[in-house]
């Protein structure tokens, strides 16, 4: 958020300046650990319509912002807008149907514009490396984005544009104050995005652990992220570049970011075996934990009052909801400033 922000204000003509707790190359929030699914059809299955209309708007958003920050860098931050696929196994077909009930439900007459039923042939036809499930389920309208493409490409872009830097700076936000060891800085406004930072000035929010691993194999090329349904967790299979995949599946309700445990590593790495037994030999590159910033009712969180704006609670869905969530704190910031003015 605090990256994207920074982005789409300096646009505007606003002098910025960037305050960051850890280092600016490897950030210690969520936004590092991610997967980067963007994924609105999805969540819709669990979470409330408000996400999914939010997320809709951002996959919008990334096609054009992913585009234009290409441009600016020369380089590529990896968006793709390829969908996604939902598997199960034969004896938990039953998870495929409900899914499917819920989410036609939900989306009423619009439902087969955005979800395909699949076949063996269909679903080898977009994965042939998924020659061992009967069917699946084809979300067309969702995608992903390389977080760690992406965040080195924002922040490059925020050098050429003067964007003041301040890293390895814990902050306390106030109305138009920045406090750190420092002393105090006075803005004519402060966007907190601190995540979990914030906890003490945002009721309710709390950290949510996630655990992820990344595995390295050229014998699963996968093309776009799927999703294996499961009775007790929901396994996610990322294809990156490299011959990398991110896999993630664990929501704990606890704000321990200590190591994966045993038992996560053992359930992921047996999930991710039945995806493919290709992947029993792959090397595990990779392990990241981290929090995810949740309200009590994990919907985001964005308050604004005259020269303090607080944008969080992002929980799961970083990627899914941050463009959406920075035009609307972008529009706030703009008429404020054209207020004054």
């Amino acid at each position: 958020m605090g990256r994207l922000l920074a982005w789409r204000l300096v646009r505007r003509g606003l002098d910025i300046s960037l305050f960051e707790a850890g280092d600016l190359s490897s950030p210690s929030g969520a936004c590092w650990t991610a997967a980067g699914m963007i994924s609105p059809l999805s969540e819709l299955v669990h979470s409330q319509r408000q996400i999914y209309d939010l997320g809709v708007q951002s996959l919008a958003l990334w096609v054009e912002w992913a585009g234009e920050l290409e441009a600016l860098s020369g380089r590529s931050v990896a968006f793709r807008s390829a969908g996604s696929l939902l598997v199960a196994h034969g004896r938990d077909r039953t998870e495929l149907q409900q899914f499917q009930r819920e989410l036609q439900a939900k989306l009423g007459d619009s439902a087969d514009e955005h979800l395909r039923q699949l076949d063996r042939t269909g679903l080898r036809q977009l994965e042939p490396a998924l020659e061992n499930f009967e069917q699946g389920l084809f979300l067309s309208r969702e995608g992903d984005i390389d977080n760690r493409r992406l965040l080195p490409v924002l922040l490059d872009v925020l050098r050429e544009q003067d964007v003041q830097f301040h890293q390895r700076t814990p902050v306390v936000c106030r109305d138009h104050a920045i406090e750190h060891r420092g002393g105090q800085q006075l803005f004519d406004c402060v966007i907190d995005c601190r995540g979990l930072g914030a906890a003490r000035d945002i009721d309710g929010l709390r950290g949510v652990r996630g655990e992820v691993l990344v595995v390295e194999t050229d014998e699963v090329p996968l093309q776009r992220p799927v999703r294996l349904l499961h009775p007790r967790y929901q396994l996610y299979a990322v294809p990156r570049g490299d011959n990398r995949t991110v896999i993630g599946a664990t929501e704990i309700e606890s704000e321990d970011r200590s190591p994966i445990s045993v038992r996560s590593t053992m359930e992921l790495c047996s999930a991710l075996y039945s995806l493919h037994p290709a992947f029993a030999e792959a090397r595990i590159v990779e392990t990241r934990v981290n929090c995810r910033p949740a309200t009590m009712d994990n919907l985001p969180y964005v308050y604004s009052e005259p020269g303090l704006v607080r944008v969080n609670g992002l929980y799961r869905h970083g990627y899914l909801l941050a463009p959406a969530l920075a035009l609307k704190v972008e529009k706030q910031i703009m008429e404020q400033f054209l207020q004054v003015a």
